[in-house]
């Protein structure tokens, strides 16, 4: 197995950032690591969708998790075993989010992601979670 795992803190409201990232069709137009990404209905446990990263493979997936302004977690198919990866947010008051996200490989691809992968999906959370905030802010300022 191997696992990256990592956190930051971010300013906005939780349920304007919360409506932001699980809006699965819209990750692409503000987040730097989605190319393209599809969700097969409501965002909830059970529902399959499909996404590819920038300079990555396209993959289906499965949502395991959904806990609503807190986690979410899901599971795709490797090369024999999975990948599971967990999102929490935790609202830490006056406008600060503590944003976390683990993502465990599973089985023997776990070597070959470690080395192809690991540095930059890790490096990529935190240019994720800055899009995110940028991308909530202008959200929460068209509701306003």
């Amino acid at each position: 197995m191997y696992e990256i795992s990592a956190e930051t803190v971010i300013r906005g409201d939780l349920a304007v950032v919360w409506a932001t990232a699980t809006d699965v069709e819209g990750r692409p137009v503000w987040d730097p690591h989605e190319q393209t990404a599809r969700l097969d209905g409501a965002f909830a446990p059970g529902t399959t969708g499909w996404s590819k990263p920038r300079g990555g493979p396209g993959v289906n997936w499965l949502i395991t998790t959904v806990e609503p302004l807190c986690r979410w977690g899901s599971q795709s198919r490797v090369p024999g075993g999975k990948l599971v990866g967990e999102n929490r947010f935790e609202d830490l008051g006056q406008g600060q989010i503590r944003c976390h996200k683990t993502v465990r490989v599973i089985g023997p691809f776990a070597v070959l992601f470690r080395l192809y992968f690991g540095k930059r999906i890790r490096r990529d959370f935190f240019k994720t979670w800055s899009a995110l905030e940028l991308e909530a802010a202008r959200r929460a300022d068209l509701v306003a």
